[in-house]
């Protein structure tokens, strides 16, 4: 199958079943990257921080990212398109008959039960990019304890403490509505110093 065909085909499966908003195809994303191998974790760090600092929705930001990463500028376009057709083809089918069945009961229940299924999947993300941000997969390759003992041994304390300082700024911020690119800059400006 060609390359380009293929990341159409896996961003549209990735659009059609991340329901919740753009942390919900993040799941999806690590899938991929364990079907695939087009990417590591990472890299998936490193696209929830460009997604995340750059303007539009993440999911969006995060296929462009890998299918440029993939084919190119072509491919962040093709990969876009496909995670962006189910949304499209739902949004057009939904505003043709929901006028007509919005009160349906069956209608309510089915929005009501798909509520939890997005909950998890933006819970899922959320472990997987503290997971990521948190946690050194290399230490302690051959320990034997307890796995409690190996989860703490995988902390790297430092990324911790950064995190939980940033988080105390943020809620001081607030008090003082500080625009939220002050911290965005603030924290790459972070990153380059910690990485040199």
């Amino acid at each position: 199958m060609p390359m380009l065909l293929r990341l159409y085909l896996e961003f549209m499966l990735i659009g059609l079943f991340s329901i919740g908003g753009g942390l919900a195809t993040l799941p999806f994303i690590k899938e991929l990257m364990h079907k695939t191998g087009w990417f590591t974790m990472t890299d998936i760090s490193n696209m929830i921080a460009v997604s995340e600092c750059t303007p539009g929705p993440f999911g969006v930001n995060m296929a462009t990212y890998v299918g440029n990463t993939i084919s190119g500028p072509v491919g962040g376009i093709i990969a876009t398109l496909g995670l962006i057709t189910p949304a499209l083809v739902v949004i057009i089918l939904v505003s043709k008959i929901l006028n007509k069945f919005k009160d349906a009961l069956i209608v309510k229940q089915i929005m009501y039960g798909l509520r939890p299924g997005s909950t998890g999947l933006v819970a899922v993300a959320v472990c997987s990019v503290a997971s990521a941000a948190f946690l050194d997969p290399s230490r302690v390759s051959d320990f034997a304890g307890p796995f409690y003992q190996e989860f703490f041994m995988r902390i790297v304390w430092r990324d911790v403490f950064i995190g939980a300082a940033i988080f105390v700024l943020i809620l001081l911020g607030k008090k003082k509505k500080v625009h939220p690119v002050v911290y965005i800059a603030g924290a790459a400006i972070l990153g380059i110093v910690l990485k040199l």
